[in-house]
């Protein structure tokens, strides 16, 4: 059985597509970093492959606001060939800026929730300030296909415009009945989280969602960055679980999802 095919798409700004293919392939995957343009002009297809990608970074300098002249250039450019490759059942994963990527489509959290922009967003931290740290997870979902299994994890994040918020809390409450909130910022001994540990003041301390039939999936931490255990920043000073790091669970699943 070949093994599944991850595009990880980038773009002028883009700085995590690397680390991205990386983890994809340690999860067992075939991956590859394809410039937006190359779709573009003909060059490569969506439909040539199971998992695309949105990574992290400052796409276009994040002018206007976080991710949304590439989504404004994916909606406009390949606005029929992303809708034909959710319609195949494939999945999607948006890491930070692609989160605000997808936001920005539409494609999250999803068509019945009005155009994009109408019903969530992500907006500035309410530090006022970029925040770079660790955080713990927890991830109440059983309809995300990637993060299936898992119930608690530690990431990183590094972002500036990470707040999710929603039109109103009806929105949120939809979301929570559809399992579609995959990730949220927590602390260790279960306590309600607070700045820090939730970074930005995300709304119900949502750190990531996914559209209803769980495939498509933004997040704000990166578990690219986490897929080694010595990529964490205490790996000589805490017992070692294994020589994975958490993130590298999440790639696992979408790769056994496509592999049946």
């Amino acid at each position: 059985m070949s093994k599944p095919r991850v595009m990880v798409l980038r773009a002028a700004g883009t700085n995590c597509d690397r680390e991205t293919v990386e983890a994809f392939r340690l999860a067992g995957a075939r991956a590859e970093r394809v410039h937006v343009m190359q779709v573009v002009a003909g060059e490569r297809k969506l439909s040539e492959v199971d998992i695309l990608v949105a990574p992290g970074g400052f796409s276009y300098g994040d002018d206007i606001a976080a991710g949304k002249v590439f989504a404004v250039e994916l909606e406009c450019r390949l606005g029929d060939a992303l809708r034909e490759f959710v319609a195949a059942g494939k999945l999607i994963l948006g890491i930070c800026n692609g989160f605000q990527v997808l936001i920005k489509t539409g494609l999250l959290p999803g068509p019945e929730f009005g155009p994009a922009g109408e019903a969530a967003t992500l907006t500035w931290n309410f530090s006022g300030r970029f925040e770079d740290r660790w955080v713990h997870l927890s991830a109440p979902s059983d309809v995300c296909v990637f993060t299936r299994g898992l119930e608690s994890l530690e990431l990183p994040v590094a972002h500036a415009e990470g707040r999710f918020v929603t039109a109103s809390d009806s929105v949120r409450a939809k979301m929570h009945s559809q399992g579609q909130v995959a990730l949220r910022y927590s602390r260790p001994d279960g306590r309600e989280p607070a700045y820090p540990d939730d970074p930005n003041g995300s709304a119900d301390h949502i750190a990531g969602i996914c559209d209803p039939t769980g495939r498509i999936l933004g997040m704000m931490p990166h578990p690219e960055r986490f897929v080694s255990r010595y990529q964490h920043p205490r790996w000589t000073r805490q017992p070692a679980n294994g020589q994975e790091g958490d993130g590298l669970a999440l790639f696992r699943n979408a790769v056994e999802y496509v592999a049946g």
